[in-house]
């Protein structure tokens, strides 16, 4: 298989948990640069319910880019690194994923490479958005983002959504789970404030760097507020 992508999510219930999770925001990066076949990764902080830009402590996320699917599980497997999260969290999900489109830069490159093992008989869609949002419209972004999604915890193709963060306000990212695409573009396209934000976008350019990408997911282990969400995928 060729390149997969592994998204992480851990939840942490105890003060203890939440302060080692966070500082593991900055401890984490000296043993993740030195894992076999991991080609890129990002740690992420989340942020509350419905976009909030303030910080939920109980909620962080490891994106990883893997040059395989035999590189990902032996990190799942059998790294120390790995086995300290599952050690401090209440509960994890990760989620395997071939990606189908992306396009921009993250960190100056656009690091998701297309899969030619698209599954056609799976209707899963992952989206993953990514922006660094310049500082001079941060007020006028974060004061529309809450009009932008009203419509989407309504659609009844989303499995889960979150909005996550490698720096807090500035730097942002969404992470969604959708039954089929037909889903995911009723919302992208068809819902009006959601639109309008696109053409924000493009008309008062607000981002310095943005990144757009969808994956199918095939794999799904763990669980989420006490079950797997995607737990027809091979696990």
């Amino acid at each position: 298989m060729s390149q997969v992508t592994t998204i992480t999510l851990f939840k942490y219930t105890s003060l203890r948990d939440k302060l080692w999770a966070f500082g593991m925001m900055q401890f984490a990066h000296a043993t993740l640069k030195k894992v076999r076949g991991l080609q890129f990764y990002k740690l992420w902080g989340s942020g509350k319910e419905g976009f909030n830009p303030l910080p939920d402590w109980s909620t962080y996320a490891l994106l990883q880019v893997w040059e395989s699917d035999k590189m990902a599980n032996h990190f799942f497997e059998e790294s120390p690194l790995m086995k300290k999260y599952e050690k401090h969290s209440k509960e994890y999900w990760s989620v395997y994923l071939k990606n189908s489109i992306s396009r921009g830069k993250w960190s100056g490159a656009n690091p998701f490479q297309k899969s030619e093992e698209i599954d056609d008989g799976n209707p899963f869609v992952v989206a993953i958005t990514r922006a660094t949002i310049k500082t001079r419209l941060l007020y006028r972004f974060w004061k529309y983002v809450p009009i932008s999604q009203q419509q989407l915890l309504e659609n009844k193709g989303l499995i889960y959504t979150k909005g996550f963060g490698e720096v807090p306000i500035k730097q942002m990212a969404t992470f969604s789970v959708w039954k089929d695409q037909k889903s995911l573009d009723g919302f992208a396209y068809q819902s009006k404030p959601h639109a309008k934000a696109i053409g924000y976008t493009r008309e008062l350019k607000w981002y310095k760097e943005e990144l757009f990408s969808r994956f199918q997911p095939y794999r799904s282990v763990g669980s989420w507020n006490g079950r797997n969400p995607l737990p027809n995928l091979d696990n």
